[in-house]
């Protein structure tokens, strides 16, 4: 079984997430937006019987572009958003995908509030960028 740690930046928060995530999608919605400051947010959804919390969180509840409320827990030390359970999905804990820095976590398959995406959001790679190494 595969078994995977994520923590906050600061490393006082963790969690440990037993097997596969049922779900991986990316969130173009406003909130997201905003709560990550990103352009997106991408999630791993587990089983709540699946992962075990360890350190300090501070929670934060809010509605969603869906109406559903979610609480968010993160660092009370670092801010680190890691994790969140929204009110629409009882017995699921959503994960950050970013905190488990692993660029080899499987990709979302899944994409939601697309009408709010930037356009240029997912063909970044494609864009004329500089390049720093």
């Amino acid at each position: 079984m595969t078994t995977r740690v994520v923590s906050c930046s600061c490393g006082q928060l963790r969690i440990t997430c037993e097997g596969e995530p049922v779900r991986i999608s990316m969130c173009h919605c406003l909130e997201c937006q905003k709560r990550t400051g990103n352009v997106f947010a991408t999630q791993a959804r587990f089983p709540r019987e699946c992962v075990r919390i360890e350190g300090r969180a501070t929670q934060w509840t809010r509605a969603g572009d869906s109406g559903e409320g979610a609480t968010f827990s993160f660092c009370p030390v670092c801010a680190s958003t890691v994790y969140w359970e929204p009110t629409g999905a009882p017995g699921f804990v959503y994960v950050a995908v970013g905190a488990f820095a692993d660029p080899s976590f499987p990709p979302p398959r899944v994409s939601v509030y697309e009408e709010r995406q930037h356009p240029w959001a997912l063909t970044a790679g494609q864009l004329p960028l500089e390049r720093e190494f």
